[in-house]
């Protein structure tokens, strides 16, 4: 859960104007024309973001990080002179996870507060439960951790944009790394949703195309709600595998748990996560040592000391940091939108997210960008996540895949392979 001890809150505040339908570039390919029309919608001149982000369900360890990072990226925008004029506003949600409906009356009352954009949800099924629902009221989506590749494609109405690379990149990295440390008969243990379903696809296809083999000959999928997963690595042990890649959420530590049962734990087979359950937090539900060895990937560029520490100067409590450079680089982003537009609609943002992530002139910070913005200069914006450079299907182009392994203490080490790589 998100500490209680936060050192800065903004208070919500509702606005009496509407949000118009009508939608400009940035998404899927059914973006409506109109965006150089005079006559399309125009926001309130207050941009609020609401947050979408999980303080309950099978992703709450991911949302503290996340959180502190839309919450910093907020402190600095306001710091640096708001947006247009104006401080942004700021409304905070819980997005649970796909067992549970939280999203959707969190997105109806970020919607009737005239949210702009909508910082979530982390989980890719969850965001699929609303998507359309945001975008149809012509609010941005804008998810720090989504990655399944059906996004790239969906018709969104050209507002739905990530600052998480899609599966197609962390997929291939995780697969190269599982060939190159000498494995040829690769077992995959995964949840059923398109996170899993999609991550599975793409570590797989990189496995298979080299020459190497699933095992069995394609993944095992089981229910994330299920009381035991024995049934799942019980088939997965079948095989004979010389190495796991376990693709979950929360309930990772109990599959872990059924797979030291079954003799082919961590130290016995070797063990691969991914984004959903890489963490300090996984290892405090298993026995010491269990994990020592164990690598797993998380996209996203190294988050630097001096980050970390702004980030706890936000929650004290924090233990991770996963994607919180990416949350705060989807707030930093949009309110640079915003400003690029002189309109805090939802439409006006969208139509201007790619252009300030690329092909101008190089800025690192909200305040350096904004002062490009107002002497009237294009911008690109490289932030805490790395190069971003959305493309006008509202995914980066361009993204890093850090490496992560365990240590003794069941905690990640320094020792962080980053991968660079590109999605076009």
């Amino acid at each position: 859960m998100v500490s209680p001890a936060r050192s800065w809150r903004m208070l919500a505040a509702i606005s009496a104007s509407s949000l118009a339908l009508a939608a400009c570039g940035g998404g899927g390919d059914d973006t409506a024309s109109g965006g150089d029309d005079d006559s399309a919608a125009k926001g309130d001149g207050t941009l609020t973001i609401g947050s979408l982000l999980p303080q309950t369900g099978n992703l709450a360890f991911l949302g503290p990080p996340e959180f502190a990072g839309v919450e910093l990226a907020l402190k600095e925008v306001n710091d640096g002179g708001g947006v247009n004029g104006k401080p942004v506003t700021y409304i905070e949600g819980d997005s649970g996870d796909a067992q549970q409906d939280v999203a959707n009356p969190t997105v109806d009352r970020l919607l009737a507060a005239k949210a702009d954009v909508i910082v979530g949800a982390a989980s890719s099924g969850v965001s699929f439960t609303v998507v359309d629902k945001i975008t149809s009221a012509g609010a941005v989506m804008y998810s720090p951790a989504n990655t399944s590749p059906k996004f790239t494609d969906y018709a969104d109405k050209g507002l739905y944009f990530r600052t998480a690379p899609s599966d197609v990149l962390q997929g291939r990295i995780l697969g190269e790394t599982i060939l190159a440390d000498g494995h040829q008969n690769v077992g995959i243990l995964a949840l059923q949703d398109p996170y899993g379903e999609g991550l599975a696809d793409n570590i797989g296809s990189t496995v298979t195309d080299a020459g190497a083999k699933l095992a069995p000959e394609s993944a095992v999928f089981y229910d994330p709600a299920a009381s035991n997963f024995d049934a799942q690595v019980n088939q997965v042990k079948a095989a004979n595998p010389d190495a796991i890649v376990l693709i979950g959420f929360e309930e990772s530590a109990k599959v872990i748990q059924s797979m030291v049962a079954a003799g082919i734990g961590p130290q016995q087979v070797p063990l691969y996560l991914v984004d959903g359950n890489l963490g300090n937090a996984l290892g405090e539900d298993l026995p010491a040592g269990l994990l020592k060895g164990t690598k797993g990937s998380l996209p996203g560029a190294e988050a630097t000391t001096e980050f970390r520490e702004k980030l706890k100067a936000i929650d004290p409590a924090l233990k991770d940091f996963s994607y919180a450079p990416e949350s705060y680089d989807a707030v930093i982003t949009s309110a640079l939108a915003a400003i690029a537009a002189g309109d805090d609609s939802g439409e006006a943002i969208a139509k201007e997210l790619p252009g300030v992530t690329k092909g101008g002139e190089k800025c690192t910070t909200f305040e350096q960008c904004k002062t490009l913005l107002e002497d009237d200069k294009d911008i690109d914006y490289d932030g805490v996540s790395g190069p971003i450079e959305l493309s006008e299907k509202g995914d980066p182009t361009s993204a890093i895949v850090g490496i992560y392994t365990f240590g003794p203490d069941n905690k990640l080490t320094t020792e962080v392979d980053y991968q660079p790589g590109e999605l076009e």
